[in-house]
């Protein structure tokens, strides 16, 4: 009897000790399982966050644009043109938003003086608004008394923003509206050449190639913005504005020691070549622009020939032959 009673006691002490050590083994790891569970959740969190993703991704994207916009050649395209010309400017619209360079960012705009009839204000509007590709100078209009002065001066004024990019282009062209450009061609042309102090054209007279003697044809010249904002800030320019615009600009190049830098983009700029003269070349796949082209015919030819069309994609809702 005695046996037996001391049997149980012993049973009864062995088993409050054994639950005892289960109870404190459910207790060890329940908090190792706590712990590795609230890890695998910060992780997963860090991982799979969504705003953690988009700021990981942002911040790639952000570098990259940053790299892609620091290598990107900004041009300003100015077409001198005038109020009245809605039909060549919708013309123009179609030659250059079809063209799209690679390695540049090119901004084409219309530039011409104050309005002064009552439709240019409600039809140049409807075009602002729908286009945002017109510069309106504050002049009267003209040719040869100061316009490209007003166009170049009036830049720095115009898109300097001190909490964008600097200088916000960096080259400017001077264009006519009878030339056609080839975008891709000139900024191909632009890329290994300097991006300040430059002065790139067609060299004046025709004959020539050198273009440190003469100046550019006002088919189409380009410079560097800080030669832009030297126009603004000289007096050589203001005191002289009359005369023929492409040669007086070169002059304020000459008298202000300015464009230590030129390029001569000549046989890739060229007249249209009919009639022939010192200044026409035949259309050949180096071309970077075609000037004089002053009849829808020269024009349609220009175009043909360059295969401006290639890429009209196939589609049941028109037969073009």
């Amino acid at each position: 009897m005695k046996t037996s009673k001391s049997d149980l006691r012993r049973f009864i002490i062995s088993s409050f000790f054994f639950i005892c050590f289960l109870c404190a083994l459910a207790s060890i790891n329940e908090l190792r399982f706590d712990s590795l569970l609230k890890f695998g959740r910060c992780a997963l969190t860090k991982i799979n966050s969504p705003s953690e993703i988009y700021k990981s991704s942002s911040s790639t994207l952000i570098e990259t644009q940053k790299t892609s916009s620091e290598d990107e050649i900004r041009v300003l395209f100015g077409i001198l043109t005038l109020p009245d010309q809605y039909q060549r400017r919708h013309f123009l619209r179609l030659i250059y938003g079809t063209q799209n360079p690679v390695g540049a960012k090119v901004d084409v705009k219309f530039v011409f003086c104050n309005l002064t009839k009552e439709d240019q204000k409600v039809l140049v509007a409807l075009e602002i608004m729908r286009y945002n590709d017109i510069i309106i100078l504050n002049c009267q209009e003209n040719m040869n008394k100061g316009k490209t002065y007003t166009y170049f001066s009036s830049l720095p004024e115009i898109f300097n923003d001190t909490d964008g990019v600097y200088p916000p282009y960096h080259y400017v062209m001077k264009a006519d509206d009878d030339a056609y450009f080839r975008l891709q061609s000139l900024v191909d042309s632009l890329k290994p050449l300097p991006r300040e102090d430059l002065y790139y054209g067609y060299v004046i007279p025709c004959p020539s190639m050198d273009p440190y003697v003469h100046y550019m044809s006002g088919m189409g010249y380009l410079i560097s913005w800080d030669i832009v904002e030297w126009i603004r800030d000289s007096d050589i320019p203001k005191n002289q504005l009359e005369g023929p615009e492409d040669k007086v600009f070169g002059e304020w190049i000459r008298n202000g020691h300015r464009a230590k830098n030129r390029f001569n983009a000549k046989w890739g700029m060229y007249n249209f070549p009919e009639p022939p003269t010192r200044c026409t070349h035949e259309l050949w796949p180096e071309t970077i622009a075609v000037h004089l082209l002053k009849t829808q015919e020269k024009w349609i030819r220009t175009l043909k020939y360059f295969n401006v069309t290639d890429n009209l994609k196939p589609s049941k809702l028109y037969h073009i032959p």
